[in-house]
């Protein structure tokens, strides 16, 4: 994939291909923020040396979006950094963290080896609604909006740069996964968020975008649940709902799953 690219004053974005993942890299006068960690040791050393292409500085302090393993396996490798994170961010990593390893080296065997070496390892500074990190000459906020990808997301602005980070709340060239989500709270949610991307937006994977992107990606996650909510007053078929998607461009069964999940809060079984 491409190198760094500044969106931002000193605000960096690298795509990896594993994953189609963005990484963001927050340069100030006081220290070197990374945003998310990639799936392993490996992979997490690999941004250590990249952001080399930067900056002499260590990493001084990592942000997780939240707590998905492409998002945190490479926690570990930052340390002695602090690592931000929602509080929920904790506990959901201490839940899934070790148990969803050997899933993961089934799915995605080239990394199977590398999952080995993982220390799970959780963010230590957390909050439930909004933080701020100092770095010197520059304040990056990190903000809870509600449910959506997981119960923990949340988002790095930076209003200096006009910059958002948003995680997996909103993705690319792909269709949101749901497997952990919320997707009757997610639209709301989701529009938050729209209403912060005044400048850059960066999902957590795929092409960073602009406003537009935002109101587009939660257009289409409020239409995964109107569509749910019709299934299940029985107004319209889940094939049917599959059939009208509000992500036409992927195949049915990568829609079908968000349906079901929401079908699967409509009849309260997520919480």
């Amino acid at each position: 994939m491409a190198g760094w690219v500044e969106i931002g004053d000193r605000v960096f974005v690298r795509r990896y291909a594993f994953f189609d993942q963005n990484i963001g890299v927050v340069l100030s006068r006081d220290g070197v923020m990374v945003v998310d960690t990639r799936s392993t040791n490996a992979q997490a050393r690999e941004i250590v040396g990249d952001v080399r292409e930067l900056t002499a500085a260590r990493v001084s302090v990592v942000v997780d979006t939240h707590g998905h393993f492409d998002h945190a396996y490479g926690n570990s490798v930052f340390r002695p950094a602090p690592i931000w994170g929602h509080e929920r961010c904790v506990s959901f990593i201490a839940r899934t963290g070790e148990a969803r390893r050997a899933n993961i080296a089934t799915q995605h065997p080239e990394i199977a080896s590398d999952l080995a070496d993982v220390v799970i390892d959780p963010p230590d500074r957390t909050f439930s609604e909004t933080a701020f990190v100092d770095m010197g000459d520059r304040r990056v906020e990190l903000r809870f909006l509600g449910r959506g990808h997981t119960d923990h997301d949340i988002v790095i602005r930076l209003a200096d740069a006009n910059v958002l980070f948003v995680g997996d709340l909103m993705e690319n060239g792909a269709v949101p996964w749901f497997g952990d989500g919320y997707p009757l709270d997610w639209p709301e949610t989701a529009f938050r968020v729209a209403e912060l991307a005044t400048g850059v937006v960066v999902p957590g994977h795929g092409d960073h975008g602009a406003g537009a992107f935002a109101d587009q990606q939660a257009t289409a996650i409020f239409g995964v649940a109107e569509l749910a909510r019709r299934v299940h007053r029985g107004d319209m078929t889940l094939d049917a709902a599959v059939a009208t998607s509000p992500f036409p461009a992927y195949p049915a069964e990568d829609v079908r799953r968000p349906i079901q999940r929401a079908l699967e809060q409509l009849r309260g079984e997520l919480d």
